[in-house]
């Protein structure tokens, strides 16, 4: 989400564990995962990905800096099979003037070689090196998504754009789309709508819905996991302070269309645009299919600057969003971070996610 402050870190010390080679390869613009150790192959009996994670780590590299021992130990403790980035804010690989390749990290300057090392030390040390991961970059330090998957798990395909395509990426890296046997992962970073009635907000944001949703009906075939940073608070109950954000505005500035002011994610334009997917798409709020109620201290995602007008100020803005057809099996959804001080956000301004499904039944046939 479109911050209304600049957190000020510093980069920190880094411990550098010992470097390994990077675990994943590509072919014709899809990736396929490596063979995993036979040891580790036989410890894992699950047949497809059952456990989630999503998080807007408000720049990778950072989090690697500043906060990775509090991450990792968390990452160790959940073990998710499956772990959804957005606003990883690394550039893609390419000089300047030339052609961008947004599935690697840019190595072409000192800085941005020594930065890719830090980041390669990490994912080459546990638990990270466990998992695969697909990158889809900007071509600056802005948005830009990341998908790790346990090595013992092999995806069909891995494309990054809503057209499903294998070569062709989204601008600013913002899908990654996993294919499994009986289900699809889609990792977004959704465009913040914005303040005005400008290509860059209003208008983008509408462009986006329409994609999402024509990508959703477009790929009914088999069952959708669909998180990330969403960029929208669905209902009132989704947001700390509504009335707050329903008469928030930027500079004074009042939109022509009532329906789109207020509050960047909770204006009634893309609220609405949001149920309309969910409704055509049969599409079902996995957190709020098991939490009916408001949780002041638990409930949200997002939450803004501690000091300021937007203290204590917070939305749920990042979500699992499954099919109907796999709502039966879910054991579990739940944010990670508690109250207005930021404990579990690991650095960002965004909780992590967590989706749990229980493992699909052999004699279950999809309807």
């Amino acid at each position: 989400m479109k911050r209304f402050f600049q957190p000020i870190e510093k980069d920190g010390s880094f411990k550098k564990p010992t470097i390994s080679s990077v675990s994943s390869s590509e072919k014709d613009g899809e990736q396929t995962t490596e063979t995993i150790s036979e040891s580790a192959a036989a410890a894992e009996n699950k047949k497809e990905p059952t456990k989630f994670l999503t998080w807007n780590a408000n720049s990778f590299l950072l989090r690697i800096k500043n906060n990775w021992t509090e991450f990792t130990q968390f990452i160790e403790s959940l073990d998710p099979d499956v772990i959804a980035i957005q606003e990883v804010r690394m550039p893609a690989a390419g000089s300047k003037g030339a052609p961008k390749n947004p599935r690697e990290l840019k190595d072409d300057t000192s800085s941005s070689r020594e930065e890719k090392l830090v980041v390669t030390r990490a994912l080459s040390s546990p638990p990270l090196k466990n998992y695969n991961v697909w990158w889809s970059l900007s071509d600056s330090k802005y948005a830009g998504t990341a998908l790790f998957i346990k090595k013992c798990f092999r995806p069909k395909k891995v494309s990054f754009s809503l057209d499903a395509t294998g070569s062709k990426h989204e601008p600013d890296g913002r899908v990654i789309l996993a294919e499994f046997e009986t289900f699809r992962i889609l990792n977004t970073y959704v465009p913040n709508n914005g303040w005005k009635e400008e290509e860059s907000s209003f208008q983008r944001r509408r462009k986006w819905d329409k994609r999402m949703l024509e990508f959703v009906l477009a790929t009914s075939d088999k069952p959708l996991i669909w998180c990330g940073d969403l960029n929208v608070s669905h209902e009132d109950i989704d947001v700390s302070h509504p009335e707050f954000f329903s008469a928030a505005k930027l500079n004074g500035y009042i939109p022509p269309n009532k329906e789109d002011c207020g509050q960047p994610g909770f204006t009634l334009s893309e609220r609405r645009r949001f149920g309309a997917i969910l409704k055509e798409g049969k599409l079902v709020d996995a957190y709020r299919f098991l939490h009916k109620d408001k949780d002041m201290e638990c409930g949200f995602s997002w939450s803004g600057n501690p000091v300021g007008k937007y203290r204590g100020k917070r939305m749920r803005i990042d979500y699992f969003i499954v099919s109907e057809k796999l709502k039966d099996r879910i054991v579990s959804c739940e944010m990670h971070g508690r109250g207005i001080e930021l404990d579990g956000f690991y650095g960002s301004d965004h909780c992590p996610v967590s989706l749990e499904l229980s493992e699909k039944d052999a004699d279950t046939k999809q309807v």
